[in-house]
């Protein structure tokens, strides 16, 4: 029999990708200019374009969706000195050929980013933005600049200088798409330049000159787009139960939490197991079972809206867990939403005592260890990290932080599962992170209460905290908890700790094996 149990789309709305541009590029950007630029010039050449990536090929970039590109940047190494702060776009692109370009220079130039309009509101050039960023500290140049467009000014023209224009956009009086958008991403506007653009006729050929200082400047340089990262952020909720009317309210909620850590510029959001369970009170029936298989309903909605969400906020997430039917058939199902479209999935495989007689739930049957973009993680719903052979066995296949979404009624119950979840910290070398949820659900049946502190555990040794906690939330309040890992030193404990776990391992006297097999 084939383990099929999930409700998510076997191909994703978009499956995103940040990567540079190659020649074979050329026919998506030039259809992709054409549109956004169909009022000023329309695309480059592919004379242009051939010289642009062949001339400093890191430096271009785009984010393909589904094998299409849908957004791209491109920018040039600069000596800014050679051209100061009164400089026309052609004089510092070298007319788009980028005959600028300087390897020993010290500013990355931008010199051109757009998206396609059907994917505006994506915050596909927040990504490109962040990858100019990351290629700016990790080539150690002094900072970022590039002249803007304020395409809104024609508008105003009448009515006040483009100075006036720029501190009026800057006060958030007046919304420019162009400026108000890098204004938002860290950039600064040093001045203002004239007929930088004559052609652009919405901006009357004026530009704001902006600038992104790289703070990091002659810091040790990390790994470029693609490489594997040293650290992440992580960001957990600890979600307040409450009623809600319906599902639209939920995901309000949902996208206050995505928001607010995405502003934090977290890699991952974890959610509790079964944060959406206030929608068990909209169930006609009385009973528990019938809510809960009535909760099951609503996961695919929630599901489709959550990975969306990751996509817009270019934040992973961990979608806690959800009730799933299949082939009759109840199910407690993990989904793990990229950023880049693509969503993976988690069984509980060990539900617990009141969940298989009340709800008559089944357990799963497949363990994943999940690549991400900034690290090797796994997932255990709940009482599943009470079982120490599903984290030894995550742990064999290199995972440095294991998500523990939790649903717990009381204090005993959430001890056990804080204290597995340390443990599993000190056996695995790996950080744990546990969320869940707090507050009350008067009107649904035998879930009434919940007891909840979210915390991120990390290994016990002179590298990590002296309690090996990272950070802990205040118990059965809601709020969220952001937290930086550092995965160098997992790779020193393994290597240099007081103890070895990993290493000292008697593997020649034993060993923990999966025998499960999905295709039986």
């Amino acid at each position: 029999m084939t383990d099929n149990i999930t409700t998510a789309e076997e191909s994703p709305e978009h499956i995103l990708e940040l990567r540079h541009l190659t020649m074979k590029d050329f026919a998506d950007i030039k259809e992709l200019m054409d549109v956004v630029y169909a009022q000023a010039g329309g695309a480059w050449t592919p004379k242009e374009y051939k010289a642009q990536i062949s001339t400093f090929p890191d430096g271009q970039i785009c984010i393909e969706d589904k094998g299409k590109v849908v957004a791209a940047a491109f920018s040039v190494i600069v000596d800014y000195d050679q051209f100061g702060d009164k400089h026309t776009y052609n004089e510092v692109t070298g007319d788009a050929y980028l005959t600028t370009h300087d390897p020993n220079g010290d500013v990355l130039y931008g010199v051109d980013i757009f998206v396609s309009p059907e994917y505006r509101g994506m915050r596909l050039g927040q990504r490109l933005y962040e990858a100019r960023k990351e290629l700016c500290r990790n080539l150690n140049l002094k900072s970022i600049i590039a002249g803007g467009r304020i395409p809104n000014y024609s508008k105003h023209a009448q009515d006040m200088s483009p100075y006036e224009y720029i501190e009026r956009v800057k006060s958030k009086d007046i919304y420019d798409p162009t400026l108000t958008f890098q204004i938002s991403n860290g950039f600064e506007v040093k001045q203002v330049l004239k007929a930088y653009l004559p052609e652009d006729k919405a901006s009357l050929g004026y530009a704001t000159l902006l600038q992104w200082h790289n703070i990091y400047y002659d810091a040790e340089k990390p790994n470029l787009i693609g490489g594997v990262k040293s650290t992440a952020r992580i960001g957990c909720v600890q979600w307040q139960m409450r009623y809600f009317e319906n599902v639209d309210e939920l995901l309000q909620q949902v996208e206050y939490f995505v928001d607010a850590l995405s502003d934090y510029k977290c890699d991952v959001a974890l959610f509790p197991e079964f944060f959406n369970a206030p929608l068990m009170g909209l169930s006609p029936s009385d009973t528990s079972i019938d809510a809960i298989w009535h909760l099951a309903t609503y996961t695919e909605e929630i599901l489709t809206a959550m990975s969306h969400l990751a996509v817009s906020y270019n934040i992973n997430i961990i979608a806690g867990s959800m009730p799933v039917i299949e082939d009759d058939e109840l199910y407690n199902i993990s989904y793990l939403c990229h950023r880049d479209g693509q969503v993976e999935k988690q069984p509980k495989l060990h539900p617990t005592p009141h969940e298989k007689e009340d709800w008559i739930m089944k357990g799963g049957n497949q363990l994943t260890a999940f690549e991400t973009d900034f690290g090797k993680i796994g997932i255990l719903i709940c009482y599943d990290v009470e079982f120490p052979e599903l984290a030894r066995i995550l742990s064999e296949q290199e995972m440095q932080v294991l998500f523990v979404p939790f649903w717990t009624d009381t204090k005993n119950g959430y001890l056990r599962v804080r204290r597995c979840a340390q443990a599993r910290a000190i056996e695995n070398e790996c950080y744990v992170a546990i969320a869940g949820s707090v507050g009350n659900l008067p009107k649904v049946d035998n879930v009434d209460i919940q007891y909840g502190q979210t915390a991120v555990f990390s290994p016990s040794d002179f590298a990590f905290p002296h309690d090996a906690i990272v950070s802990e939330t205040t118990p059965n309040t809601e709020m969220t908890l952001i937290v930086d890992l550092d995965f160098d030193k997992l790779t020193k404990l393994q290597n240099e700790g007081s103890v070895r776990n990993y290493l000292d391992r008697r593997r020649d006297l034993y060993r923990v094996e999966w025998i499960g097999n999905s295709d039986e």
